[in-house]
């Protein structure tokens, strides 16, 4: 889930939602409706966060794209 691997993410980094938003250009409420999987990040969205927390290409894999399977 997108809000569980990204807030551990932001936690390691010492960084708060407010600030994550004001980074992607978009208010605190969207960015909490994309990590909770009401809305889809979009491609510059995701290199932001990558750049911005160092992430590496199965970071970013596991953070946005993993598909859970029942």
């Amino acid at each position: 889930m997108v809000k569980q691997e990204l807030r551990a993410v932001m936690i390691r980094f010492g960084d708060r939602q407010e600030n994550l938003a004001a980074a992607l250009g978009i208010a605190p409420a969207s960015l909490s409706k994309k990590m909770n999987g009401e809305s889809v990040f979009t491609q510059p969205e995701i290199e932001i966060i990558a750049l911005r927390y160092k992430l590496t290409a199965e970071d970013i894999q596991r953070i946005f794209f993993a598909q859970t399977v029942n």
